[in-house]
Parts: C-alpha cells; structure tokens; sequence
C-alpha cells in the first residue's frame, strides 16, 4: 500500500495554478467559487480549499491510485462535468529539477478519457458520512449554546454594528438569533446545512441577527447523542467555504 503525504503539494507540483483553477472551473459544473463578503489574496478560494481538503480525506481513505505502468497517479475530485461525467486529476512523473514534489500535474481529465485508460481501476470520491441522518436536525433535541464563548472568542466574526457592542448586547441578540434558527430547522430540515470537521458531521444554522431573511452569521451544531451543542459561529464565506467540502449548499441561505 502506497504512503501519500498528506498535503496535496508535497505530492504533486501545479505550474500556475491559477490557471489550472480556471480550468478545473470551466470543466465542471457552473457554479461560483469565490468569496462573497471577504477579500481574498487567493484566487477561486473556495475551490482551491476544496481540492486540497479532498485530497486530504482521499489520502485518509487510500484512494490516490498509481497507475498500471508506474508513471501517472490519479484521484476523483468529486466535481462533475454539466453532463455528470466524473473529473480526476491526472498527475505524470515529474522530471522539472526546480520541484521536489515527485509528481507534476498535467489536466483535469473526465473519468472516459484516453489517458485514464492506463489505470485498472480508478478511484471513488471522499467519503464523509455513513449515516444519512447525520446531515439532518434533529428538532426534539436541545440545542445548548454557549453564547458567552462564541461572542468573547468570535467577536470579530460579527458585522457592524454588533461587532462595537459590548458583549452583553452582542449576547442578547445573538440568544434571540439562535431561537429564531430553531424554530426555522423546525420548518424546513435543510436550513441545517452539514460540514465535515475533525472527523465528524456537524450542522450549520443561520443567524439572522439584523433581519429576519439575511443571515448574518453561521452558528455551528455538535451531535453529543441526546442533544446539540453550540460553541462558535462562522462568517458565511467560512461556513460556505466548509460546507462546499461535502456538497453544493441548498440555496436557502448560504450563497456561493
């Protein structure tokens, strides 16, 4: 069994990959993968985060396969073409001296295309989850918040005005918030939108802090088996960025 490190770029080298972002783009299906509300020095970040955290869970899983010949290696980057034909990264040798990553890239390729024919079997995609209900709220469970941490150790994820409060103001509207995103799970299971952390499935919820159709915040759910547990909230370009990882959001609050 082969031994893959466990960052993608220690594996393979990317000769520019803002251009090798662009085509990933272009292949597969149309959606946005950059950040909405933050400034990024990174180009497409939400699809560069995604290629390297699946890489990571497909070297968790030994699914990195070598070729036949010894002279390729692939993985299944779980995105698929507008006609749903899986995409792979097809990775050759890599023989430029300025690298020390044994393995240069060389295209995004659909799962019929020629030079996959080298590899016997080609790999799935990451799996994250083996019980379905995992992804889903359970709304006869508490939901325990910890509202003093996750304003005292994300105050600076809040927007303005709430960000210049102090924090029992802060404190009081998130409380009012999370209640409101309770009662909105109850209405609609897919306001709870899964992520994958640590090893684990948890659910997002949003916070609607100023007004009752935007989301201002993401409040995180941990399972603990009889209820939930809340201890800190994302900016949506975070909780998308994270929930990407598992599959596109339903577009009921969290836009790409």
């Amino acid at each position: 069994m082969a031994i893959w490190p466990d960052r993608l770029f220690d594996l393979i080298y990317f000769p520019v990959m803002d251009d090798k972002l662009d085509e990933l783009a272009a292949l597969a299906e149309p959606e946005s993968w950059d950040y909405q509300n933050t400034e990024s020095t990174r180009h497409k970040p939400v699809l560069f985060n995604y290629i390297q955290y699946t890489y990571s869970k497909l070297v968790e899983e030994n699914k990195i396969v070598l070729s036949d010949d010894g002279q390729a290696i692939t993985f299944n980057t779980g995105l698929v073409t507008p006609n749903q034909e899986a995409i792979f990264a097809y990775a050759t040798t890599n023989r430029n001296q300025g690298s020390t990553s044994p393995w240069f890239f060389n295209d995004w390729k659909r799962k019929g295309e020629h030079e996959l024919t080298k590899f016997s079997d080609l790999p799935d995609m990451a799996h994250y989850f083996d019980d379905p209900s995992t992804l889903v709220f359970d709304p006869r469970k508490e939901l325990r918040a910890s509202i003093e941490h996750i304003v005292s150790d994300n105050k600076e994820r809040f927007p303005e005005p709430y960000k210049s409060m102090d924090d029992y103001a802060v404190q009081t509207f998130l409380k009012g918030a999370i209640d409101n995103a309770r009662e909105r799970v109850r209405r609609n299971y897919k306001t709870a939108i899964p992520h994958y952390y640590r090893g684990r499935i948890q659910l997002m919820l949003p916070l609607c802090l100023g007004s009752p159709v935007n989301a201002d915040l993401a409040i995180v759910a941990e399972d603990h088996g009889s209820f939930y547990r809340a201890s800190t909230c994302l900016t949506l370009d975070m909780a998308y960025n994270n929930a990407r990882q598992l599959a596109r959001p339903d577009k009921d609050w969290l836009l790409p």
